[in-house]
């Protein structure tokens, strides 16, 4: 497929293109189509982002886009990302990324790119195709995640496009739909494309298992408002999953670092709603005191920065003060020698620890304001 590097017209370079990428679909795939499939994206990539010897006019590349678009090669792309050998996953990662951000001169357009739009309002299922590259089903090879999930979290920076994960309960065997016209205050039922992450983190080798994190972890973080009204819209079924899929995963890094989100996300300015209806559940002060108990120190100190919000927080739920008071005396006996090799290197888990212990050790039950003076030394349990 050498003619493909030659100088041609780009209606035949996309039909070729289109052709290979339909018969690659269609299992199982031959060691030829695949390498001609790379060939062609190779040239596509080529023809679209030049090369340090050749730019490419920016009337010319918005023709190529315009054509890959109407082709729908876009899609073709994402879809058949699981069915190319790893050159293949490199040369589409490349062409996917740049056509998200590409924007024509002088564009007066929405804050989505051209490419973003086509995504969102008419082929939500490109964004469903990339998220699904994290799917064991889906994926035909390890590497494949590492280079959808590139794509994925370049299209996330945009706000639409988080949106229609976030918002589409398509599932596997239905066609995805636009986020158009979706009521954004209603619950969600646990079985839309978001809700897949919790599944597809926790039952990935490590590799995948890490950068499925890193993109779900943008879906929430970096758009806040948004990520602030769908998770207090769906509380009790947000964190339920979180805490059974993440937070007491059996994987140590995706244990730590779900631990170390969850303080990020109570501790952000913009979910105080969130954080304080999350600080008045007394399961959920259970879960993060077990934490403390944990025997890999980095569980403990992530762990001691949730419980912190608990134990901070002025206006405690009864469920909460009740769970304090009964551990009180135990709390104020583990609490100094918890992570002690901290102390000297880090003086705010210092300052922090010791203020902890103060605020737990004046805790008194209200039927018993003085209680805490006679305390006997073994405590409650």
């Amino acid at each position: 497929m050498a003619f493909l590097f030659r100088s041609k017209p780009k209606t035949d370079l996309v039909k070729t293109t289109k052709e290979l990428l339909c018969v690659l679909l269609q299992e199982p795939a031959s060691t030829k189509v695949k390498n001609d499939t790379t060939t062609a994206l190779s040239a596509l990539k080529l023809a679209l982002m030049g090369s340090e010897e050749n730019d490419v006019d920016s009337e010319v590349t918005e023709k190529w886009v315009n054509t890959l678009i109407s082709q729908d090669v876009l899609f073709l792309l994402a879809r058949g990302m699981g069915h190319m050998d790893i050159q293949g996953f490199v040369a589409s990662q490349k062409i996917l990324s740049f056509l998200i951000r590409w924007k024509p001169t002088n564009y007066t357009g929405s804050l989505d790119t051209p490419v973003v739009k086509h995504m969102v309002d008419t082929r939500p299922e490109i964004t469903y195709w990339l998220c699904r590259g994290y799917d064991s089903n889906t994926a035909k090879s390890d590497r494949l995640p590492s280079h959808s999930g590139k794509v994925l979290r370049e299209a996330i920076k945009f706000e639409s496009v988080a949106l229609t994960i976030l918002y589409n309960q398509s599932l596997a065997n239905r066609e995805c739909a636009s986020i158009k016209g979706v009521d954004m205050s209603a619950k969600q039922t646990g079985e839309g494309l978001f809700w897949q992450f919790f599944e597809w983190i926790n039952k990935q080798t490590f590799e995948v298992a890490a950068d499925c994190f890193n993109t779900f972890k943008d879906i929430i973080t970096l758009h806040k408002q948004v990520a602030a009204r769908y998770i207090m819209a769906n509380f009790d079924l947000f964190f339920a999953k979180y805490h059974e899929k993440l937070v007491l995963s059996k994987s140590y890094v995706t244990k730590r670092q779900s631990i170390k989100l969850l303080g990020e996300i109570l501790l952000d300015r913009a979910n105080y709603e969130i954080m304080m209806k999350y600080v008045e559940r007394g399961e959920y002060l259970k879960i993060c005191m077990t934490l403390l108990k944990d025997d890999r120190k980095m569980v403990q100190y992530e762990g001691f920065h949730v419980f912190k919000v608990f134990v901070a927080n002025p206006q405690k739920s009864d469920e909460v003060v009740k769970i304090l008071l009964k551990n009180q005396s135990r709390l104020i006996r583990f609490l100094p020698g918890f992570l002690a090799d901290r102390n000297e290197e880090d003086e705010q888990f210092r300052d922090e620890k010791n203020f902890l212990i103060r605020t737990i050790g004046v805790m008194a039950d209200e039927k018993n304001p003085f209680a805490f003076i006679n305390r006997s030394p073994e405590g409650t349990k």
